[in-house]
This record gives C-alpha cells, structure tokens and sequence, in this order.
C-alpha cells in the first residue's frame, strides 16, 4: 500500500520523518515529496500535482500553515483515505500576532481538514479536545512527539566544549516565543550561576545586546553536538512565556523536553502545560523560574528507572492501529 506523507518543509519535519520510518518498517511505501521552496502557493500547486501524479491509497498530511492543503480534499479519488495529523493549533499561534480575526481565519482551514479527514492523529490530549470540537465524529488518535531511540547514542563523544560544572543550559530559537526575556530576567536574578544558550536567530543579536557576564551564546551548533552540551548541563531550561499556546503545549509534544527527560536531566519549564507524570520535570509559572534555579541545582536529577523512558518506538504499535483502521 502507497502512503504519501506532506509537509511544506519535510526534510525539517521531524515528526513525518519518524512516521517515515515507521512506515516503512511496517512495510508500507511511503513517498514522501520536497519542494525546495517556502513558497505556499507553490507548494500548495506542487503537493496536489504530485498526489495526482502518485495516488497514494493513504493521504497523511501535517498540518501548518493548513491554507496549503485546503484543496487537497477535491482530489479525492486520487487517493482513497485521508489522515490529518493536527500537531500544531495553527490558528491560536496566528492569533498571537493578528488577534481574533487571525484566529477565525486560520481555524477555518483547520476545521475544513479535520471534517474531510477520514482520522486524525495528534500529540497531546488539548489538541485531540480541540480536533474533536472541529469534528466531533471522528476517531483521533494521539501519538505524542518522544525522540527515537537512538538520539540516546547522540553526544556521548565531547563536543569540545567545557560548559563547567553545575551549568544551566537553554537550546532553542533565540526569540520571545520560546521566552528569551525570562531567559535573560533569570541570569540577572542569579548572578553567580553560569547559563548558555544553544541556539539562534534572526534577532538573537537584538536579544542578546545587554545580555548579563554570566549568560554566554554557543550559536547553532550541530544536533550531535547539542546532544554532547545538554550531558554535561546540571539543569534544562524552557522558560516559556504564559500565553494562549500554553494550555496546547504539553509534555507529550514538546520534543526537547522529552530529549532531556531521556537522558535524565532536570528540566524547569514555564508556559507549558504538564500532562503526564514525568520524573524530574517541574512546571511553575514564569514569575518563579528565578527562585527554582537554585534548589534543582542542589538536590539534582533523580535517577531514571526503565518505566521513565519515553521513546518514539513505543508508538509502532499505534501507529499500525491507526493504518489498519484507515484502510
């Protein structure tokens, strides 16, 4: 059976190339098309040519921006089921810069999708609540966003970089979404720790102008390499901003912080949502990072037992179900 997979940028879509893989072992043929543009008009012209050209018996699409995909539905026939995998709340993020009438636009796409769609898989219980309000008949599977098992194997050579003993780390994009003012806000309040930021951005240079002598920037480093750094940080820090996207940002989704979890190192995070029970990760609001710093620090991770692991792996079984339900 022919599965086409469709994201606007699938070589950066991490959770398509894991459901490649398990595809495949499942024994699928999974296509999987690039586009070499982050045209959306282009991509949207590209995809629905490429569905008519290959028929795919399966339709997996992720979702953002949905705007692309809207036409997919109409194609129908040159290919027989359709999975809409609804990872992200596309509308509640534009809403952040356009206010309601952003909201409504973009929700509008993602309810056409989720009513077409003959199953919808997600990452966490908020967004499978928020599938099912667009598309209260449909069954929605949630296949949470945990890294494979060989990211583990990652970063066990040095990276050549020393980040010292008891080392507070932050990996991301250099931005206010992913909460560089409390970022920054923390370092001032505890003088005397170290922290470093792996990562970037297009205004990480803005961001970081009057950063403080304690918070020091690596950049972009490779993946392999940022496996290596995160070993030797004492503490992991998410210090998101709370906002409209908190209550759909929970630990079954957020990639990183399963990365970290896996290799046993405390995580503090904020604006997040905490979903499961998960060992070493707390949770508070932005206001009290600072004052949490220092006691994660002292008392350290607890050591992890085989039942804390959380791997990508553990959803094959899932995902065959879902494959087997569709067709």
């Amino acid at each position: 059976m022919k599965v086409m997979l469709l994201a606007n940028q699938p070589e950066r879509t991490t959770r398509l190339q894991l459901f490649r893989s398990t595809l495949q072992e499942l024994g699928y043929e999974v296509v999987v098309p690039s586009f070499g543009t982050s045209n959306w008009l282009a991509i949207a012209r590209a995809s629905q040519e490429m569905v008519r050209r290959e028929e795919p018996d399966v339709l997996h699409i992720f979702n953002v921006p949905d705007i692309i995909y809207h036409k997919m539905p109409q194609l129908r026939g040159r290919f027989r089921r359709l999975i809409y995998d609804y990872r992200s709340p596309w509308g509640v993020e534009t809403q952040m810069r356009f206010g309601q009438a952003g909201l409504a636009f973009c929700e509008r796409f993602e309810s056409e999708l989720a009513r077409s769609a003959d199953l919808i898989t997600t990452v966490n219980s908020p967004l499978r609540d928020k599938a099912l309000a667009f598309a209260p008949d449909k069954s929605v599977h949630i296949i949470p966003n945990y890294p494979s098992q060989s990211f583990l194997k990652m970063g066990q050579e040095s990276s050549g970089l020393d980040l010292g003993e008891g080392s507070v780390i932050f990996v991301g994009r250099v931005c206010e979404q992913e909460g560089v003012g409390n970022l920054l806000r923390i370092a001032r309040a505890c003088p005397d720790q170290q922290f470093w930021i792996v990562g970037g951005g297009p205004f990480s240079w803005w961001y970081l102008k009057r950063c403080p002598p304690n918070l020091r920037s690596l950049g972009w480093q490779p993946h392999v390499k940022v496996a290596s750094l995160v070993r030797q940080a004492a503490l992991c820090l998410i210090p998101r901003e709370e906002n409209v996207l908190t209550p759909y940002s929970t630990d079954l989704s957020i990639w990183k912080l399963n990365e970290y979890l896996n290799m046993g190192k405390a995580v503090l995070a904020s604006g997040i949502t905490r979903e499961g029970d998960r060992k070493n990760l707390e949770v508070v609001k932005s206001s009290r990072l600072a004052e949490r710093v220092g006691p994660w620090l002292e008392r350290g991770p607890q050591p992890l037992g085989g039942s804390d692991l959380r791997f990508w792996e553990s959803n094959r079984e899932l995902i065959e179900k879902v494959y087997q339900e569709v067709v």
